[in-house]
């Protein structure tokens, strides 16, 4: 099989490197920062050195980085390779990219994930994927590596709508955990108290099961998935066809709290942001 090469590595990027590595892949590693690259074994220099590889999977952090990337790569890369992306982008973006890379028939999917870095770590992230019918069979090995699921949502774009509207979910979950907390701490109920018996209930999600006895009730807030990358995400998600009021409040308190928290923290720390 035609190596990998992996391009971005980062918090996700290295240890998705890693797990491929690990089950057997020849993988190419690309990062613009040489401290990065020197964390894995097999790195190139620059975009040039991935040229014989099948396929590319991308780990960036917003669409003007991955458009740069994804333009140098449709002129490096063979006729029949496939580009992966695993970074969360709009969807306008990964359509444009996706018709400029079948001008040079080079496949194009875009697999944002769940999961963070200790799925990454373990092959076990949650895939959402959009592209066409070719371009996902022949990235479907290389996802199957990384991921406990993936989950074909449709054509190009479409992975990153599901991927968008997860988030959303996610921030508005946070928001509204922040309140419970803090309605709960009023009413002279304790946190644990209050998990015990949500986590019971109706009222639990991913956010209470998880985000808050993991991260922000231990006081570690190392998730390793900033406030920045959310907001970002939560802003892309405001703009899809269909948002509403509701996507438009939550995405209104992400900006207060980002410009009071700062774009490097722990996404986990909205919940400490009380209502301006």
């Amino acid at each position: 099989m035609s190596a990998i090469g992996i391009v971005g590595l980062g918090a996700m990027g290295l240890p998705m490197a890693e797990t491929l590595s690990g089950a057997g892949f020849d993988v190419i590693g690309f990062d613009t920062d040489a401290a990065r690259r020197a964390m894995f074994p097999r790195a190139v220099d620059d975009l040039a050195g991935l040229a014989g590889c099948g396929s590319v999977v991308l780990s960036l952090p917003n669409d003007t980085i991955v458009t740069a990337v994804v333009e140098t790569l449709t002129n490096t890369l063979a006729a029949g390779a496939v580009i992966i992306d695993t970074s969360t982008v709009a969807p306008e973006t990964t359509r444009t990219l996706s018709a400029h890379a079948a001008a040079s028939s080079v496949g194009y999917v875009d697999a944002p994930v769940s999961g963070g870095a200790q799925g990454a770590a373990a092959g076990s992230l949650l895939v959402m994927a959009g592209g066409e019918a070719d371009a996902l069979t022949k990235a479907q090995p290389v996802l199957d590596a990384i991921a406990r699921t993936v989950v074909a949502c449709g054509g190009p774009g479409a992975g990153n709508v599901v991927k968008l509207i997860n988030n959303m979910l996610c921030a508005g979950q946070l928001v509204l955990a922040g309140e419970a907390l803090r309605m709960a701490a009023a009413g002279g109920v304790t946190p644990d108290d209050l998990l015990d018996a949500v986590n019971a209930g109706s009222g639990r999600s991913a956010v209470t099961e998880v985000n808050l006895p993991r991260w922000v009730l231990s006081g570690a807030f190392d998730s390793a998935f900033t406030m920045g990358l959310m907001s970002k995400d939560v802003a892309l998600a405001e703009n899809l066809e269909g948002a509403g009021s509701v996507a438009q409040g939550v995405a209104a308190r992400w900006r207060s709290a980002l410009a009071r928290i700062g774009p490097d923290d722990d996404f986990n720390r909205i919940v400490e942001v009380d209502p301006e």
